[in-house]
């Protein structure tokens, strides 16, 4: 079954330490399950203006209910406007036979959607990604499916097993946040069908838009959620949000090969092709996510799916062996894919997530040659030589942790700790060479054009590491230039400086119409004939319309001053202009 609004929608974290391991499901109905939170506010007053699911679909596009048909193998039992994918979203939503998970098992998807059609929800989706950390963004190409699935023995049935998956699709990355949501959903919807799932879409739908910086109470099925969407104002690990929407736990992650992290660091900044072979689809899609987080505040821009199947739509596109694999990160149980993708560079073998108690032994990479089924052993299977030294510390620091029994969420304080320090050490001097493309403050003229960004120069950028490189920031040792050297070629890279360069264009923009408002209008356009003041008034207003669509960073007032300003511009002109230019441009 799949229930939504009347409309489809047309169109990326750490977790807090303390709630590492908690379950939604066991909050009583008379619980508040508060989030941390941060200053906040009410409602804009737009979202009255909302139409009735517009507030559902800011969140979700649908909930589906997959279940088993003996004869059509995984199926939407019901579909209500589901609209796309559903072959995809029947498959995905199912673990492979040969995971054997019984009982309830959650996990996420991911898989390819464009924009086919233009949302009433717009504006408001815009204002949340402008202030959404980069991490959580409204993901505009893909769509992620947060899964419930539940296998349980039922001789009553002629397979003799119950399975059915709760499925919720969003564009939204809140990780664990959709998941404890499901707890709660979930075992309510097998307990009581669907008058449950339409009372938590009616639910959804008085939610408040998803609004970064702002405080949002979500009730739902007799539990009330209380949290604050960070914003990318704030400071790196700072906000104990962004842990509880999208990272799991590190360190159950990455404890079947933390010997390796350094080296999955890079193979991630980098954009490699890499394959997590997991038991299930739980274990890929945890393992997935974390890789892609452990290089945050930098976002990861090439493709991930945290679970693959072989009815994936991408299936003979990232398997074929005609073209080198593709910049992506899959996770997969299948064991067909250890023959399939025995070409891939990189592969992530990964066993039972083990809860800490016992060490990993796992010391060496391996070499791919000795890849032969998904049932080798656990461990990296690479050729690939680091660039950096590996760091033996975080080694000791994580196996003393083991040793002593040091509880999982320090052990994930320490991890979230070193990758964002890596992380930083590695972007600060890309940072700095970046600000110094931006033109100087009074090279900007109001009644000349923004001056444009000056452009990014490999070789002048390598000649800043000798003195301002990441030594200042790290005590690793190894081939920087190197590293940098093949960064700059990757997806990542790309992404980043389109969206700093982006960035810097508006606040260039910004600056030029602040100037605008500093001059004395009135006085300029005494010295000019009307067609000249008529040419200006419409130059401003096409000025103001850019501001206001592309959100410009300008300073409080700045908008009202220049719509001031164009109205005293229009006023000193005759009667029959002031009526023309006082008439609304048609779009």
């Amino acid at each position: 079954m799949a229930l939504q609004g009347p409309e489809e929608l047309g169109e990326q974290v750490e977790e807090p330490e303390d709630l590492d391991d908690q379950d939604a499901s066991s909050i009583s109905p008379a619980e508040e399950m508060t989030l941390p939170a941060g200053p906040g506010g009410d409602d804009e007053p737009e979202e009255a203006l909302l139409l009735p699911w517009d507030r559902f679909s800011a969140w979700l596009h649908c909930i589906c209910v997959v279940g088993f048909d003996l004869e059509l193998g995984q199926a939407v039992e019901v579909s209500h406007k589901l609209g796309f994918g559903k072959t995809s979203i029947c498959y995905l939503s199912f673990p492979d036979s040969n995971s054997g998970c019984l009982g309830d098992t959650q996990f996420c998807f991911r898989f390819r959607q464009g924009s086919n059609r233009k949302s009433s929800l717009g504006c408001f989706l815009e204002t949340a990604d402008r202030d959404a950390p980069l991490c959580l963004k409204r993901d505009q190409g893909h769509y992620y499916g947060y899964v419930y699935f539940r296998q349980v023995r039922d001789k009553s049935l002629k397979r003799g097993y119950f399975q059915k998956s709760l499925v919720l699709i969003s564009r939204l990355p809140y990780v664990t946040f959709f998941h404890s949501l499901l707890k709660i959903l979930a075992p309510e919807y097998f307990e009581k069908q669907e008058p449950c799932l339409e009372a938590a879409c009616n639910d959804i739908d008085r939610w408040p838009t998803p609004h970064p910086g702002r405080i949002l109470t979500l009730p739902i099925m007799g539990v009330v959620i209380k949290v604050r969407i960070p914003t990318c104002y704030d400071k790196p690990g700072t906000s104990q949000l962004v842990h509880s929407l999208i990272q799991l736990s590190l360190s159950r992650c990455f404890y079947p090969v933390f010997f390796h992290i350094q080296m999955l660091w890079e193979l991630v900044l980098l954009g490699e092709a890499l394959v997590v072979m997991a038991p299930s689809p739980a274990e890929s899609s945890d393992t997935v996510l974390a890789l892609v987080s452990c290089i945050s505040p930098l976002r990861y821009c090439s493709d991930f799916r945290p679970y693959f199947t072989i009815h994936d739509s991408e299936f003979k596109e990232y398997t074929t062996r005609t073209q080198a694999p593709p910049s992506v990160i899959l996770g997969v149980t299948n064991p067909f894919f250890a023959k399939t993708l025995q070409h891939w560079p990189h592969i992530i073998r990964i066993g039972d997530m083990k809860q800490a108690g016992e060490m990993a032994k796992q010391m060496k990479v391996k070499k791919l040659k000795n890849l032969k089924t998904l049932d080798s052993k656990p461990g990296v299977y690479s050729a690939y030589k680091p660039y950096l030294n590996k760091d033996e510390d975080i080694i000791k620091q994580l196996q003393k942790g083991v040793q002593q029994k040091r509880p999982s969420a320090a052990q994930n304080a320490i991890l979230r700790r070193y990758f964002l320090e890596l992380t930083q050490s590695f972007i600060i001097p890309l940072e700095r060479y970046v600000a110094s493309l931006m033109p100087l403050q009074k090279s900007i003229s109001p009644w000349k054009s923004p001056p444009q960004l000056r452009p990014f120069v490999q070789q002048d950028f390598m000649k800043t590491l000798e003195k301002a490189g990441p030594q200042l920031t790290s005590r690793l040792k190894g081939d920087w230039i190197g590293l940098y050297r093949h960064f700059l070629k990757s997806s990542n890279f790309d992404g980043w400086f389109r969206n700093r360069r982006r960035e810097m264009t508006q606040k260039l923009e910004a600056l030029h119409l602040e100037a605008l408002c500093e001059e004395d209008l009135q006085q300029r356009i005494q010295k000019h004939t009307e067609v000249e003041a008529v040419d200006l008034v419409l130059k401003l207003k096409d000025k103001l319309s850019q501001a206001e669509r592309e959100q410009l960073p300008v300073r409080p007032g700045t908008l009202a001053k220049l719509q001031a300003h164009i109205e005293a511009v229009i006023l000193a002109l005759p009667e029959d202009l002031q009526g023309i230019l006082h008439k609304p441009s048609t779009p």
